[in-house]
């Protein structure tokens, strides 16, 4: 798969198989072709026909709505909409029961919160979420995202928000709901990717590395690199 937009080529020669049920992350440098990669999988962006398969089948052959039907996207740029919380969680499902809604809250660690609510889950939502915090929006979309029981359930940096905890408890519940369903995680942190069972290293749009996590440290690459700086991130941000 190659891809760019107008004149300006973003993703070069872009090939890997993912087999269902498995965890792939991708990770790279800003601007390195990430997002593009997500939405050209989704049909955001129409990919060239015969580049990108699922289950053998051409998207480009696909109707959206089947294609979309299967796909739970976390965006990294979270859209919710004024209504209630609960009907946001809901918007890909609308027939889900309250109990439905609640079980995908706690998966995405948010249901403690939202009950923290003068009106729980019936508080209304400002204008594209303002009522709510950056780590609240991601958590309600990933509630969204979850609830509709996708095939491929693809979060686009969507936990970067949220502090290393709620991470780990939401990448923990997501791998116990997700069980045998298809994962592809976009993130700058390594911890949220550390536990894939493939990860691609994105450079200026062409994959430059592969392999699991402790694959890609003894490679001292750009993977390593990655890893050494947010260590010493990490560090300095303890010591303050």
């Amino acid at each position: 798969l190659s891809f760019g937009f107008g004149d300006e080529t973003v993703l070069h020669d872009i090939s890997f198989e993912l087999k269902a049920g498995r965890t792939l992350a991708i990770i790279g440098p800003t601007g390195s072709g990430k997002s593009t990669l997500i939405n050209l999988i989704s049909r955001m962006y129409d990919p060239s026909p015969g580049t990108i398969f699922i289950d053998g089948r051409d998207v480009c052959s696909m109707p959206l709505k089947t294609l979309r039907a299967a796909i739970g996207v976390v965006p990294q740029e979270t859209l919710l909409f004024s209504r209630t919380i609960g009907e946001n969680i809901a918007y890909g499902n609308p027939d889900a029961s309250d109990e439905e809604i609640q079980a995908a809250s706690e998966v995405s660690q948010i249901r403690a919160e939202i009950e923290e609510f003068p009106n729980g889950f019936d508080t209304m939502v400002g204008e594209r979420g303002v009522t709510l915090s950056g780590g609240q929006k991601q958590r309600t979309a990933i509630s969204r995202a979850v609830i509709t029981d996708p095939q491929i359930l693809v979060l686009d940096d969507a936990l970067s928000s949220v502090d290393t905890y709620t991470e780990e408890e939401i990448l923990g519940r997501l791998k116990s709901v997700m069980n045998n369903r298809t994962c592809i995680i976009v993130s700058h942190r390594i911890s949220t990717i550390k536990d894939a069972d493939m990860i691609l290293v994105l450079d200026e749009g062409r994959i430059v590395q592969r392999g699991c996590h402790d694959e890609l440290l003894a490679q001292e690459g750009l993977y390593a690199r990655i890893h050494e700086k947010q260590l010493l991130s990490d560090a300095i941000d303890n010591l303050e």
